[in-house]
């Protein structure tokens, strides 16, 4: 059955033309584009704005090409289409966090209750989630098909307490279906068994523990190189296709006060010999490339999540959930939008933007953000809704 939703995907997204199974495309063309006096190049508000919300902490543009948000208020997965339509919810416990995988099936981050030799946890956990139930797929046809529980990954004893407060922080798919999923919690011995609580943990595509992940430096390898990950991104994005990016890497978020970089981009690095983790230098402080970079102390104080742009462009985006605002960051860690073709300097344009309140640019603990076909999605956690952005030389 699965075969039959890969191949009338794959025909919906040759031909464009099949509205009435995933919902209709957001057609921009009604919109005017916005002249902005202070900058030509900016990210402008679409609206409808989406505040059916309580409480959006995460969004992610799937494989499907459907729009999915998890509300922490609710604790529901909620999908759209590309103009906003809601098209189903799921419930899921303790939601934080989600992503899909090239086979169409939800994870989601959450808690599991459950009772253990008379002693009752609240642990957390990893659901996955089938959106094909009986040849009908949808969010509102969803099961549960499995759920890993945080320590059982890696052990079958009674949970500690150290294991019981931890938490697992995000997640997202490499294109071969494997998996990343960071984790924090209070104790980070390095001899600990199961690793340091502060890990990035990778899945194989069935949900089996593989490894944490281990990074090489410049002066030696680190069990315990993360501290307080948080949003993890790969550069495996939508729309599904054979040219999807196979790079194992990862950039990663850090909500720790002592980091002296909050967002990092970590290498994966295969060889004959074996593979390996290496954390990548950028460059940063050349202003005649661009006014901010990636790579700068101090640019971030809680960036709560990551996302990469899946066409090509190969931008970054990050919200910070302390500075209310939205960062974007081109493929060298410049910050800013790269110049239009025959601009005279070759220096980033910013284009991030922000600042707390209720405007249609501005955000109350921005805690998700997703990228597909031009357009960036924001979880406006504190103002309850979702809010969508599109650059003004993206306008036709």
């Amino acid at each position: 059955m699965k075969t039959a939703i890969f191949s009338l995907l794959a025909l919906c997204l040759l031909l464009s033309a099949c509205e009435g199974f995933f919902g209709k495309k957001t057609d921009s063309t009604f919109l005017d584009v916005p002249v902005y006096d202070q900058r030509q190049v900016a990210y402008v508000p679409i609206q409808p704005v989406i505040d059916d919300l309580v409480r959006p902490v995460d969004v992610i543009a799937g494989w499907d090409e459907l729009i999915y948000v998890a509300d922490g208020g609710t604790e529901e997965i909620i999908s759209y289409d590309q103009a906003g339509n809601e098209l189903g919810r799921f419930t899921v416990p303790g939601l934080h966090a989600i992503a899909q995988d090239r086979r169409l099936d939800i994870l989601a981050l959450g808690r599991k209750d459950t009772n253990i030799n008379g002693t009752d946890f609240s642990l957390p956990a990893i659901y996955r989630i089938d959106l094909n139930k009986n040849g009908d797929y949808g969010l509102q046809n969803a099961f549960i098909k499995r759920t890993i529980v945080h320590p059982f990954y890696y052990k079958s004893s009674t949970p500690s307490g150290n294991e019981v407060q931890s938490r697992f922080g995000g997640i997202d798919v490499r294109a071969d279906n494997r998996y990343y999923v960071s984790r924090n919690g209070p104790s980070n011995s390095t001899t600990q068994f199961g690793g340091p609580d502060d890990a990035v943990l990778l899945f194989d595509d069935k949900d089996v523990y593989i490894t944490p992940v281990v990074v090489s430096t410049s002066i030696g390898l680190f069990n315990n190189y993360f501290q307080k990950p948080q949003g993890i991104a790969t550069f495996a994005k939508p729309p599904q296709s054979p040219a999807v990016n196979r790079d194992g890497g990862f950039l990663f978020t850090s909500t720790s006060p002592v980091a002296a970089l909050k967002v990092q981009w970590i290498d994966f690095i295969s060889t004959d010999f074996g593979a390996s983790y290496e954390a990548r230098q950028l460059n940063a402080g050349d202003t005649s490339k661009a006014s901010g970079f990636l790579y700068e102390a101090g640019r971030f104080d809680s960036p709560l999540d990551i996302t990469i742009a899946g066409d090509g462009s190969n931008y970054i985006f990050v919200v910070d959930a302390e500075k209310d605002s939205l960062y974007q960051f081109n493929g060298l860690g410049y910050e800013g939008v790269n110049p239009p073709a025959g601009a005279k300097s070759n220096k980033a344009i910013l284009a991030s933007f922000g600042g707390t309140g209720e405007g249609l640019s501005q955000f109350r603990e921005p805690s998700g953000v997703a990228y597909l076909r031009e357009i960036v999605y924001v979880a406006d956690a504190g103002n309850g809704r979702l809010l969508r952005f599109k650059l003004t030389t993206d306008f036709d």
